[in-house]
Parts: C-alpha cells; sequence; structure tokens
C-alpha cells in the first residue's frame, strides 16, 4: 500500500521540478543527449513507444518512477490481476483480463460471496460466441424466410457501441466485412430510419447489447427495430432475427428472445471494457472469429507485459506517466490522439470514453475532494486530416496540447508511396512541433524564395511557430486485429495507472446517471398540454417553447 508521506514528497519533487525555468522545454534535452531517442523509448516486440519528444529528462522520469512506486501501482496491479475488488464504490473486481486469458491461466474474482473463476466463466461463454459465429457464417443460422444473413445490427450505447463499431471499422475497411456490420446507439429517430431505408429485415440479425436490457436508448431502438422486423415478416419472425448481450433473462424473454441466444458477461466487466466479452459479437460476426481471436491475443500480451514488466520499462506506465506530468505538474489540461491511418478514425472517440469517463472524477476513493487535477480532454482524428482542421492551433495556438501519434510501418494496401507521405506527414507534424520556427527563420525562408523584404519582415510573425510542443509516437510494424487489441489494452492500463496515482476510481461512472434520472422525470412534460413541472426557469421555458414549435401548447 501507497505510504502517504513518501508519495506527498514524490509529489513536491516532481512540482519542484516543473517550476524550474524551461521545464516545458524539450530542445535543450535532445542538445543534452545525442542518444535521447533510444534512453526514452521503450518497446513490446514491434511495439515501439517514443516519449523523447516530452519535456521528461533522466531527473523527471526519475521522479516520475518514484511517484509510481510511492503512489502504490505495483500493489494496485497486483490487486487488479489478482480480482480484487478495485471498483472500491460498487465493490466490483476490474477483471476485463479474464475475457481474454487463454487456456490453462487461472483469473479469479472477488465477490461478496467467494471467489469466483473468471477466466473459466469468460472461456464458456467465449466457446457459444463462437459456435452461434460459425453458425450464421455458414448458413446453418438463418432468419425467419430461410434466408441467410448479411447485415448484423449492433443496438448499444456507450460501451456497448463505441468500442465494436471502433474494431469493426479497423478490422474489416481494406478486406471486408464476412457479414455487414451496423451500429445504431443514438436515440434520435434519425438515426434508426437512416438503417431502416438500406437494410432488408429478412436478412438481418438485431443484437441487443445492453447488460440490464433496461439502458433507456438502447431499449428504445431495440423496440423500433422489433416493429420494423415484425411490420415485414410477422411477429413470429423477431426471434429468429435477434440475439441479446445481457444478463437480464426476464427482460430478454419477454422481448421476445430465446435464452440460447442470449450471451451474458459478469458485473466484474466494465462497459467500457466489454467489447472483449460478448458485446464483441459484432466484431466476431463481422471480422470473422480468427479476427476476434487474434484481438483477444493481441490484449493478453499486453496484460502480460503490463503485469511483468518493471515499471521502468513498462509501456502503460509510461504513458501513464507522461499524462501525469502533462497534467499535473505543466498544467496541460487536454490531449489529441491521432492515428495516422484511416482504419483507426473511430480510436479516438473510443479512447474519449475509456478516458474521460473512467477517469473524469472529482472525488478521490475515500469520498474527499481530488487534491490535483484528473482527466484531461481526449479529442482526435485521423491524419493528415486534422493537420486541416485544428492542426493550426496545435501548431500557433495559446493551448499547448500534447498529442500521441500512432502509426503502422507497413499499410495493407498496394499504394507504397501514399503510405511513406501518410508516414512523412506524420512524422514531420511530431518534428515541426518540436522544432518550431523563429521569425529569423521565416524571415530568411521567405527572402531565399524572391520575397522583397518589407513583405518578409511584415509576414515573418505571422510565420513564426514557438515550437517545444510534446508528442508522442506509437509505432507498429502493422494495423491487425492482434496489433489492434494490444493497442487498447496498452491504453485500458495506462487510465488504470493514472486512476491510481490520482486515487480514484476508474471503474464507476456515477455521472453518467445524474441526466439519464433527470431526462426519465422530464419526458412527461414534454407531452401535449402537460404541466411543465418544477424547474429552473430556462428549462421551463424551453419546454414551452418546444411544444409550441410543435403545435402542442
Amino acid at each position: 500500500m501507497p505510504d502517504e508521506s513518501t508519495r506527498a514528497a514524490a509529489w513536491q519533487r516532481l512540482a519542484a521540478l516543473a517550476a524550474r525555468p524551461g521545464a516545458g522545454r524539450i530542445t535543450p534535452l535532445f542538445a543534452a543527449d545525442p542518444m535521447r531517442a533510444a534512453h526514452f523509448s521503450r518497446a513490446l516486440d514491434d511495439l515501439t513507444l517514443d516519449f523523447s519528444k516530452t519535456p521528461i529528462g533522466p531527473e523527471t522520469l526519475a521522479a516520475l518512477l518514484d511517484l509510481a512506486h510511492a503512489g502504490g501501482v505495483e500493489d494496485f496491479r497486483a490487486r487488479l490481476f489478482a480480482g480484487a475488488a478495485v471498483n472500491a464504490t460498487e465493490r466490483r473486481a476490474a477483471m476485463h483480463m479474464a475475457l481474454r486469458a487463454p487456456d490453462g491461466v487461472d483469473l479469479r474474482a472477488d465477490l461478496p460471496e467467494g471467489s469466483e473463476d473468471a477466466a473459466g466463466l469468460a472461456r464458456a461463454e467465449r466457446a457459444r460466441m463462437r459456435a452461434f459465429v460459425h453458425a450464421v457464417h455458414d448458413g446453418t443460422l438463418r432468419g425467419a424466410t430461410g434466408l441467410p444473413f448479411q447485415n448484423v445490427l449492433n443496438i448499444g450505447i456507450g460501451g456497448s457501441d463505441l468500442g465494436p463499431r471502433m474494431a469493426v471499422h479497423a478490422l474489416t475497411m481494406v478486406g471486408g466485412a464476412r457479414v455487414g456490420a451496423h451500429f445504431l446507439s443514438n436515440v434520435d429517430g434519425h438515426a434508426f430510419a437512416a438503417l431502416a431505408r438500406v437494410l432488408d429485415p429478412a436478412r438481418t440479425l438485431v443484437l441487443v447489447a445492453s447488460k440490464t436490457f433496461t439502458t433507456a436508448e438502447t431499449m428504445m431502438n431495440a423496440a423500433a427495430a422489433r416493429a420494423w422486423i415484425a411490420a415485414a415478416l410477422g411477429e413470429a419472425a423477431v426471434g429468429a432475427h435477434f440475439a441479446a448481450l445481457s444478463t437480464n433473462a426476464r427482460g430478454v424473454a419477454a422481448f421476445g428472445i430465446a435464452p440460447e441466444r442470449m450471451f451474458g458477461f459478469r458485473d466484474w466487466v466494465g462497459g467500457r471494457y466489454s467489447l472483449w466479452s460478448a458485446i464483441g459479437l459484432s466484431i466476431a460476426l463481422a471480422a470473422g472469429w480468427e479476427a476476434f481471436s487474434d484481438m483477444l491475443r493481441g490484449a493478453w500480451a499486453m496484460d502480460c507485459h503490463f503485469r511483468d514488466t518493471p515499471l521502468a520499462d513498462n509501456l502503460p506506465v509510461l504513458l501513464a506517466l507522461v499524462g501525469i506530468w502533462d497534467v499535473n505538474f505543466l498544467r496541460r489540461d487536454a490531449r489529441v490522439v491521432l492515428g495516422y491511418d484511416e482504419r483507426l478514425a473511430l480510436l479516438p472517440a473510443y479512447l474519449q470514453q475509456l478516458e474521460m469517463e473512467s477517469n473524469g472524477k472529482s472525488v478521490t476513493l475515500d469520498g474527499a475532494a481530488a487534491a490535483h487535477a484528473t482527466c484531461p480532454v481526449v479529442f482526435g482524428g485521423p491524419g493528415t486530416d486534422v493537420q486541416h482542421s485544428y492542426g493550426q492551433m496545435l501548431h500557433q495556438g495559446t493551448t499547448v496540447v500534447p498529442i500521441d501519434y500512432i502509426l503502422a510501418a507497413e499499410p495493407d494496401h498496394d499504394r507504397v508511396e501514399a503510405h511513406r507521405a501518410l508516414a512523412a506527414n506524420a512524422f514531420a507534424q511530431a518534428e515541426a512541433l518540436l522544432r518550431g520556427r523563429t521569425e529569423e527563420e521565416a524571415r530568411a525562408a521567405m527572402l531565399a524564395s524572391g520575397m522583397d523584404a518589407a513583405e518578409a519582415a511584415r509576414l515573418a510573425p505571422h510565420r513564426r511557430f514557438a515550437g517545444e510542443r510534446p508528442s508522442i509516437m506509437i509505432l507498429f510494424r502493422r494495423l491487425d486485429a492482434f496489433s489492434l487489441g494490444r493497442l487498447i489494452a496498452l491504453y485500458e492500463h495506462k487510465v488504470a495507472v493514472q486512476g491510481c496515482l490520482w486515487r480514484i476510481n476508474s471503474f464507476d461512472q456515477w455521472g453518467v446517471e445524474l441526466g439519464k434520472e433527470l431526462a426519465t422525470a422530464l419526458l412527461p412534460a414534454l407531452q401535449p398540454g402537460a404541466d411543465p413541472g418544477a424547474h429552473d426557469g430556462s428549462t421551463t421555458a424551453l419546454i414551452r417553447r418546444f411544444r409550441q414549435l410543435r403545435g402542442e401548447g
């Protein structure tokens, strides 16, 4: 367990380092160490984490590692893999690692009534999933009219949507899908209307992804899909076209789904960690069972690295510590994730939930107000697109935003020079953020291009780049199912380490609940002629205006 005095001393030492003049500068660190790129990079097989373009020198890295030791990261890691109730507010383990554990590995989760064979339960459910996927793919399992399924519609929200949607996009964009995958999360009726126009109900399998089978948005969309199937094929066809990713057997049966079509997962699987579970059924249907299995293997490889590797060489720990330095000591409260791969276009949205739902907390494990800043704002997109949108702000804006660059060395297409150009842009963006450009350099470049001296002098301040802007490069050989699983698990464990050091619970999400509760209570007020109810003045006025615009009084 962490010693509070040692932990406080580690924070104070880092605060003192951050208060030194030039603490945020990076180029002097390269000048002082010709081997900096090697000294501030780590690897797991082909996966390289280069954090040399961050303002972390040897003394700072040592202090950050001292903080990790003093903050109890090793003890937390051991408790996590031992199945202890690290989700303290809900008294649950966080044993998503068991979902990808191979045969022969024993991982157990502590429950109030005793220990549970988490890995064994996960393997048994995975065997059921595999049989279901094979039956869909070989045509054994068909729709009510006898036609094989051509499409799967996954209805979920949050972790039941973002993870599978991201993974399916990444794994099927080039090679295509075994079954076309579509995702419905937004309760906005336009989303379902757009899907209903292009999907054939006779050839569509619908997955309702909700652990409780009560999630409001999901169940409203599920009801719409059920009515769509029943209208086209008859009420008796519903059971043949639906499966449930849930643990609510009674609710699933009431909906019309047979028990053999219900795939579950336990309370030690949080929503944003659930793509490895039955929630990943859409991934396996779209990308194939082998790809889904490879993704699990990649995640398990990162699990083992995180569990067994000393902190100084541990990729998730180092990624977490760089973030701690940025957020808590350099006061940088945003982070950008840029996948230089169109297949990773949805990764930033997935990481937004993983990071901000996990660590967007202001209360510590003991119920006190957090003494330190916690999760930064996470956003991002695909390179090179971002270079032409908010890339301007990243280079010349008043806010310094650290960046994670993610790049595969080998593409899955034959446009070799296009991939070289993509890589050149990724490396050049990171180098430009680091080096910047002085006014003198800008003026000299313009004069060399033939511009007259007066115009060059006028434009030079506008073409100045401050530089010293930090970035991390995550580079690996090829984006496939294995490397995708490894990458996701890297970020999962990074988030958990940061939560440990901030002394918050990374595994609950109470902040999601209040808005849902108020929405449920407010819905009757939107009915024609209803009493608006007791709200703040703005909300009451907006309810009345909404009904007025609809002609409902």
